[in-house]
């Protein structure tokens, strides 16, 4: 299943974004039933677990965005959301959303000091 992850792109540091992850060619029934998550990859450094949703809406966020983040969905558009605010030049990478197990292509995020 394809998944198109956009929304990136430079920011001042204190500023915010959102990202979108579309899911149009997953069955509705199926996007409902499984978990969803933002991850992201900084330079040199392993990707790691943002925020995560899973199907009744129990949420999970990384220590570092606690707060800052929040993650949701829209299951009848079959979208999911990440609202960051109050961004951090730390919180540059490349933002990959994960539906079960498709990745998306991911949606680079630039914070500028």
């Amino acid at each position: 299943v394809q998944l198109q992850a956009f929304g990136g792109g430079l920011v001042q540091a204190g500023g915010s974004l959102r990202l979108t992850c579309a899911a149009p060619g997953m069955i509705t029934s199926t996007f409902w039933g499984v978990a969803k998550a933002w991850y992201r990859q900084a330079p040199g450094k392993e990707r790691e677990l943002v925020a995560q949703i899973d199907s009744d809406g129990n949420i999970t966020y990384g220590d570092s965005v606690k707060g800052r983040f929040a993650i949701s969905r829209d299951n009848s558009r079959k979208k999911v959301y990440l609202q960051m605010n109050s961004l951090k030049p730390v919180d540059t990478g490349v933002y990959y959303c994960l539906l079960a197990d498709n990745w998306g292509q991911g949606t680079l995020v630039t914070v500028s000091s």
